[in-house]
């Protein structure tokens, strides 16, 4: 089986590449959708980091001094990898994070309506129900999980909006299914309705993998984490808030990072950008390790050489599945992201006591899998870090293991 692109002298230091990450010496890894490996680098740079804390004095002036440009440039490099200015990001602990944020700043009114698609994280949706139960606001699904193997989302989403209805909540990559949803004319199918819906992205599966200009797609709230297919520490991830958006969204929690003050310390506004979502002390150090980690991936490539590469491996994983009689694939169609599920069948039907027996297995080979509940399937990861080998490899093990 041979990948239809090939990329001569960034192959040539994959390996090289890949010697940075313990994890990946130890395992073949797919479980990059869950949480990504991090690099030794990264890992250094976390360690040096609290090091010079301690040595410097944990409250001290200096310490203070470097927090602050630590945390600017952590933003100023996220902000780089999804195409905006670090003013629209807001440094938080993860996407769950982030989503609540959006989701619990607007100012809803009894009788407003959320859209979401059936394909959200379980966490997402229940953040929804609560502010449904609070505030005697509404929700309904639509059916996007249906377009994986053909229709198209935009329409599903004009059809299922309602005149009341005051944000749409999705994700730009399925955390299940793997479908990138065309988030650009999504955007403008919402905003350009009589009374404009705003949209919350969850961006669980898509920063580190999607090439992103996130003012160009539109979207108002972009919720996002480091410790995905960014390969960074868990524990730092982030919100882009557009500047149209951003006076239309108000802080739930507030601390001294949210604020301004006067002369004696007195609370005087928010802060102008989005640092106004961020409370207080957090654990610095992790922005070194994230900062370190977008600077690592992009000694491989740029950010299209590495979606085409996930895109490539993911496709070569999903053409060797589909040849396997005791699997079926969920989407019918070639993957465009690094996410590959499927089924295993036991007369004909997807049986998941075999899916949990079947990835339990497999870790005891060191051979990293997940399986998920919605639907009931086993997910495989691909990275621009994956080799052709493991993939292959992969299939050959579990055609082994259903025989």
């Amino acid at each position: 089986m041979e990948s239809s692109v090939s990329y001569p002298p960034l192959l040539d230091q994959l390996q090289q590449h890949r010697s940075q990450f313990t994890a990946l010496g130890r395992h073949q890894y797919f479980n990059y959708g869950g949480q990504g490996p991090m690099a030794d680098v990264s890992l250094e740079a976390i360690l040096q980091a609290h090091q010079q804390i301690q040595a410097d004095g944990p409250f001290s002036a200096a310490v203070n001094r470097w927090v602050t440009a630590q945390a600017a440039q952590t933003r100023a490099a996220i902000a780089a990898e999804l195409g905006t200015t670090a003013a629209t990001i807001s440094l938080t602990e993860d996407v769950t994070m982030g989503c609540n944020i959006a989701l619990w700043g607007l100012p809803w009114q009894p009788g407003d309506h959320i859209l979401l698609s059936d394909c959200e994280h379980p966490g997402v949706i229940a953040a929804v129900q609560e502010i449904c139960r609070r505030y005697g606001v509404t929700h309904s699904y639509c059916p996007l999980g249906d377009t994986v193997n053909g229709g198209d989302p935009v329409t599903v989403i004009d059809q299922h909006l309602q005149p009341n209805t005051r944000l749409l909540v999705i994700s730009h990559i399925f955390w299940n299914t793997g479908q990138v949803l065309p988030l650009q004319a999504i955007t403008q199918c919402c905003h350009n309705r009589p009374q404009p819906v705003r949209i919350l992205v969850d961006a669980a599966q898509s920063a580190g993998v999607l090439p992103l200009a996130l003012p160009e797609l539109g979207v108002d709230f972009y919720a996002f984490t480091g410790h995905k297919w960014w390969c960074g520490p868990a524990g730092v991830g982030g919100l882009y808030v557009s500047p149209q958006a951003l006076g239309e969204l108000h802080p739930t929690f507030i601390g001294w990072r949210s604020i301004t003050t006067d002369g004696a310390g007195n609370p005087t506004g928010w802060q102008p950008d989005g640092r106004r979502f961020e409370v207080a002390t957090s654990n610095y150090p992790l922005y070194v390790g994230l900062e370190q980690a977008i600077a690592y991936q992009h000694q491989w490539g740029t950010a299209p050489e590495r979606y085409q590469r996930i895109c490539t491996l993911a496709q070569r994983l999903w053409q060797g599945l589909a040849t396997l009689p005791q699997l079926q694939v969920v989407r019918q169609t070639p993957p465009d992201s690094g996410l590959v599920s499927f089924w295993v069948l036991v007369d004909g039907q997807p049986s998941p006591p075999m899916h949990r027996q079947l990835v339990d297995q497999l870790e005891t080979q060191g051979v990293l899998l997940r399986t998920l509940l919605a639907p009931h399937c086993v997910r495989a990861c691909v990275h621009y870090l994956t080799l052709e080998t493991e993939v292959d490899q992969l299939i050959d093990r579990l055609g082994q293991a259903l025989t």
